[in-house]
């Protein structure tokens, strides 16, 4: 198939993950605003199943319309079936569009590198060992994180300062100028060392998995669930594998969020080794691993639902072309 119609498949995929995935985690900042309410120019961050996004709070408790109704809940499932009845359905998609305008350029990249690297390395190698996808995963993730992340900081300043356009330019202008164009890559190092072992692991794992299952079930082809399956074990080891670098990467968009909001106050960003020292030596190991289930719940869909549907797409096109 063309390269076109994986960046179709994965667009698709992307855009699954996300109407499934973010109503999860409305419902999951929801309740931690009842638990602690976020005070002026705190910083929450929010996944819709692609990429993690930091939110800051303008005003106390006007953070975004995400919470304004002056509801209680008593659960997750309370949560979800107030904020449709009081609220609107469509509350629970809140935030997704400007989510998506960073997400889907990133998704498409990222498939779209890896299935051509790794069908380049197949036939430049003549070799179909598991290190293949390994390489090509690791790979397309860090192309993928270098052109992704001078939007994700453009993102945060728009997010904590309500820029207009050339406010912006100003902004990004004198930034350059007092930093260097290297300053529109801050938070790339911890983002590459969560982001490009976790697609590593994963991609490794999934062809792993996935041609195990074949097997298992004496097919060629794998089905959508075999697809699906494959990408909920491979993701859930990848999120607990890489969990470290997680909590340290969130720990670094919550001091970029903090910087953006207070600029003359904000203390220079500390190493990624020297957080987790840091981390460890207040928490212990436990400390390091924060937020397990969470993230695991919602890596295992996400990741399950993207692979599924970015297969489905592939053979959708393949079966189209040998029609023609």
């Amino acid at each position: 198939i063309t390269p076109l119609q994986q960046m179709l498949a994965s667009g698709t995929g992307a855009i699954l993950t996300s109407l499934f995935v973010t109503p999860l985690d409305v419902v999951k900042i929801r309740l931690q605003a009842q638990r602690t309410p976020f005070s002026k120019g705190k910083c929450f961050l929010y996944c819709n199943g692609l990429m993690d996004h930091l939110y800051v709070c303008q005003n106390g408790n006007g953070c975004t319309a995400w919470y304004k109704a002056p509801t209680r809940f008593t659960g997750t499932l309370d949560a979800f079936m107030k904020i449709t009845r009081y609220e609107g359905i469509r509350s629970l998609w809140s935030g997704l569009p400007p989510t998506l305008v960073l997400a889907l350029p990133a998704t498409v990249i990222y498939f779209t590198t890896y299935d051509q690297l790794r069908d380049y390395l197949h036939a430049r190698t003549g070799s179909r060992g598991h290190h293949i996808p390994l390489l090509a995963g690791a790979l397309a993730r860090l192309g993928a994180v270098t052109v992704i992340s001078p939007l994700e900081l453009i993102r945060t300043k728009m997010q904590s300062r309500q820029l207009s356009y050339r406010e912006l330019s100003i902004c990004i202008q004198s930034a350059v100028a007092q930093d260097g164009w290297l300053s529109l890559w801050r938070g790339w190092g911890p983002t590459v060392l969560r982001d490009v072992p976790f697609s590593a692991l994963y991609w490794f794992n999934y062809e792993l998995v996935r041609e195990w299952l074949c097997g298992q079930a004496r097919l060629d082809e794998a089905t959508f669930m075999i697809s699906f399956a494959s990408g909920a074990i491979s993701g859930t080891v990848a999120a607990v594998l890489t969990l470290p670098f997680d909590v340290v990467k969130t720990q670094r968009q919550i001091e970029l969020g903090d910087s953006e909001v207070h600029p003359g106050t904000a203390s220079k960003p500390s190493s990624t080794w020297l957080l987790m020292r840091r981390i460890h030596a207040e928490s212990g190991t436990r400390g390091l691993f924060a937020g397990f289930l969470p993230r695991v719940i919602k890596v295992a869909p996400a990741c399950a639902i993207m692979i599924s549907t970015y297969e489905f797409g592939k053979t959708f096109f393949q079966k189209l072309n040998q029609e023609r």
